[in-house]
């Protein structure tokens, strides 16, 4: 019975120590709620994060819940990112959110569907100081409707 104790006791510490190895810290996760489920141009979703240390990765995500009722299968979203004081930067991403067949990709809770989806990964700040986060919807409907809410989710990543 000793050696089943050994045993149970090194085995606990290898899995900690394995699930300890990549562990992410959450510095932003916010969401922000879309007015009757309507998300237009000028509702933005914006975050503020203070770099102290540009040597760090971080990942950033963006964050979206929508309805049954969404009209695509697809978004497409802009992603501002700026450095106070600096010129802003603009990316422009799609992303699938379901099947040919109709099938959402995102998690289904009633009639809600939750994604988290990657927008930049491994991503490090150029330099130490506050950087203002920008998301915002970029398809051709405006209000984009069917949205409840978007977010923005940024991890810090430890060695």
């Amino acid at each position: 019975m000793n050696n089943f104790k050994a045993v149970l006791v090194l085995i606990t510490g290898i899995m900690a120590t394995l699930s300890s190895g990549c562990d992410t810290h959450n510095v932003i996760d916010n969401n922000v709620s879309m007015p009757s489920r309507n998300w237009s141009y000028d509702h933005r979703v914006k975050a503020v994060i203070d770099i102290t240390d540009s040597s760090k990765p971080y990942n950033i995500y963006f964050k979206l819940r929508h309805t049954a009722d969404y009209g695509y299968s697809n978004i497409f979203v802009l992603m501002h990112l700026r450095k106070q004081g600096d010129k802003k930067v603009t990316r422009r991403f799609e992303y699938r959110l379901a099947q040919p067949d109709g099938q959402w990709n995102g998690s289904g809770s009633g009639n809600l569907y939750t994604y988290t989806l990657p927008l930049l990964t491994n991503y490090k700040f150029p330099s130490p100081g506050k950087y203002e986060l920008e998301l915002e919807q970029n398809m051709r409907d405006n209000p984009l409707k069917g949205i409840s809410d978007a977010g923005i989710k940024v991890s810090a990543i430890q060695p």
